[in-house]
């Protein structure tokens, strides 16, 4: 394990705000990045956590498009947003939303998969939306949800937010194993693990200090 030498000096680091042409650059990047990984992951019938899975899992019993499903289960979170985090993130992180809805119905006319096996393209999914939403993330924006209701039940209850994000996501992945083959939602699952684990690996304030 990689340790900082005691009697070394870092250098002093100021934090530099982005630029709106950065921020609009950012966000179409990782929004992209993200849809891209949707594309993959409804191609091979997955689901993945948070209010996108809830997303993707409604659309696969209504029938209903994922792009609109996903922008309406995001709305009641805005307004915990609004008190928890700001109204400059939760600006961001609407639009970065409404984004990324756009993306996802727009993005299967002009991009067709022909063929994708399980694994690389589980792999290529969490590859592609784990550096989006660190892009995201890193741009002051998110794609809203069960994250926000965390961080909201942590300041009035004491009740950590992680814990509260992977309840969601049990009680999610629970349900999926109910209405989707076994196969489908362990595939799902490996997915899940790995952005989360590339998200921890890579999300740190002290590797990374604009706002």
């Amino acid at each position: 394990m990689a340790q900082q030498t005691p009697d070394r000096k870092e250098p002093h680091k100021t934090a530099l705000d982005h630029r709106p042409a950065e921020d609009a650059m950012a966000f179409a990047l990782g929004t992209g990045l993200c849809a891209l990984g949707l594309l993959m992951l409804t191609h091979l019938g997955l689901i993945t956590g948070q209010t996108a899975g809830l997303a993707v899992l409604i659309s696969y019993l209504t029938g209903w498009g994922f792009s609109a499903v996903f922008f309406v289960v995001n709305l009641p979170f805005y307004a915990l947003a609004w008190l928890r985090m700001g109204a400059r993130f939760t600006v961001k992180s609407f639009i970065a939303v409404a984004m990324l809805s756009a993306m996802t119905a727009i993005l299967p006319q002009q991009f067709v998969i022909a063929q994708l096996s399980p694994l690389p393209g589980v792999l290529l999914f969490a590859a592609c939306t784990g550096v989006g939403l660190l892009v995201l993330f890193r741009h002051g924006g998110s794609l809203g949800g069960i994250g926000v209701l965390g961080l909201y039940l942590q300041d009035r209850t004491g009740f950590r937010a992680g814990w509260t994000q992977l309840i969601f996501d049990a009680i999610l992945f629970a349900v999926a194993f109910l209405v989707l083959p076994v196969d489908r939602v362990a595939w799902s699952l490996l997915g899940a693990v790995v952005i989360n684990v590339m998200i921890a690996m890579n999300h740190r304030k002290d590797r990374y200090i604009a706002t």
